[in-house]
This record gives structure tokens, C-alpha cells and sequence, in this order.
């Protein structure tokens, strides 16, 4: 009987142990769908947005247009650089000196 009374009473104390891991992993899995839950939300206010903005929200089309204006803008920068560069060379050939 005295056998039967402690394993009783360890059982009774393991599931008080268990209960504060389990309430823990509870409150975890609450804060987790909360966040999950939030996150949703943004991205679909960010493709929103993408779809009004870009016209897609396709990542990859968006990466590609943006790796587009990046080669346009240096060769433009290119471009304008040459532009200076025979502007201040013809100052120089009319004696500006610049």
C-alpha cells in the first residue's frame, strides 16, 4: 500500500512538473498564431500594395524590373559622364580653360 500511495504521490508531482512545461508550450503556440496571424496581414498588404504599385506581386517579375532600372540608370550615368566629358573638353578646345 505504502508503494502504491508514492507512486501516487510522484505521479501527482510529475504532472504538476508537466503542467508548467504544457502551459508554457501553450502560451508559446498562442504568441506563435498571433504572429503568423500578423505577418499574414503585412503580406497582404504588401502584395497589395506591389499589385497597385508594380502592377504585380510576382517577386520574381519585381526583382526583374528592378535589376532593369538598375542597368538603365548606370548606363544612363554612363551617358550623362560622356556628355560632361565632351562638354568640358570643346570649353577647353575654345581656350576656357576650364
Amino acid at each position: 500500500m505504502t508503494s502504491l500511495k508514492r507512486l501516487e504521490t510522484d505521479s501527482l508531482r510529475r504532472l504538476e512538473e508537466m503542467r508548467s512545461t504544457f502551459d508554457r508550450l501553450r502560451a508559446e503556440r498562442i504568441r506563435a498564431e498571433g504572429e503568423v496571424d500578423r505577418l499574414t496581414r503585412e503580406l497582404e498588404q504588401a502584395r497589395d500594395t506591389a499589385k497597385s504599385e508594380f502592377g504585380t506581386d510576382d517577386e520574381a517579375e519585381i526583382q526583374r524590373r528592378i535589376e532593369a532600372a538598375l542597368t538603365e540608370n548606370a548606363k544612363r550615368v554612363e551617358e550623362f559622364g560622356a556628355v560632361l566629358r565632351e562638354v568640358e573638353t570643346r570649353l577647353q578646345q575654345l581656350g576656357g580653360g576650364y
